[in-house]
């Protein structure tokens, strides 16, 4: 019998959700910029390993996976979603226009569905405003006793700032840094399993990444199409981006 071969494992140090806010990164760090360079590293990892190992169809890893990491639901982040639900009900060309965005990217689920609600309206061609918006809602059975139509209005009247694709990249980045935070736990459930074989941890960590990569699909649609210049950010760049004091002027009036 051979001598075994060295079996690379993965180390991954995608950033949780809770190090977005400055406490995790250095000031300046683009964090999509950052857990994607990350991602590409464990995905060459994993490329190395395939090049090791011959395959086993059918082998794939019985590891019990950690259910999804849990989306960030602070003031911050409902706020942006918030402000984008204003920005699209006045601003409803673009909205058609934003079909990288979808529910599945909001972190608190009424805020996807008027989302929804608007973009659908938009792509129909449908006039929007918070009356038609508030119409949609109900037909899709969204007003309810836990949510009352003066509340929803109070979600689509609100003063916009901004575009709806800049907050629409804000939440979109969210999604990501959430969806990475998750493929780097399920990686890790991997390789702890020490009943995996090398294949089996190979089969199960580009299974991990799949999901991440779909979103990083979308997440490019974003980017501009003129690169940018050297020393600037390398990712999307939000454009027409309100002041800071939009959102805490949003906030006070709630």
């Amino acid at each position: 019998m051979g001598p075994s071969l060295p079996i690379p494992t993965p180390q991954p140090c995608l950033p949780s959700p809770a190090s977005w806010s400055g406490t995790g990164l250095p000031a300046g760090v683009n964090p999509a910029a950052t857990v994607l360079a990350q991602a590409d590293a464990l995905a060459a990892v994993l490329d190395a390993m395939a090049a090791q190992f011959t395959p086993h169809p059918g082998s794939l890893p019985r590891t019990p996976l950690p259910d999804p990491a849990p989306r960030d639901t602070s003031e911050e982040a409902l706020d942006e979603e918030r402000m984008l639900l204003a920005s699209a009900t006045a601003h409803p060309t673009e909205v058609a226009l934003m079909r990288w965005l979808q529910p599945g990217d909001f972190a608190l689920p009424l805020h996807a569905a008027l989302f929804h609600c608007v973009s659908t309206l938009a792509q129909r061609g449908d006039p929007v405003d918070p009356v038609t918006v508030l119409w949609e809602a109900q037909h899709r059975g969204l007003v309810i006793q836990d949510v009352t139509p003066a509340e929803l209005m109070q979600l689509v009247v609100a003063t916009p700032a901004g575009s709806p694709e800049y907050w629409g990249q804000l939440v979109l980045q969210r999604a990501l840094l959430a969806q990475a935070h998750t493929a780097a736990n399920r990686v890790i459930a991997l390789t702890d399993d020490l009943a995996n074989t090398p294949y089996q941890l190979l089969a199960g960590g580009r299974r991990a990444l799949a999901d991440l990569t779909a979103l990083r699909a979308r997440w490019q649609r974003t980017i501009p199409a003129n690169p940018p210049a050297p020393g600037s950010r390398t990712t999307a760049t939000p454009r027409a981006g309100p002041p800071r004091t939009a959102v805490t002027t949003a906030r006070a009036t709630r």
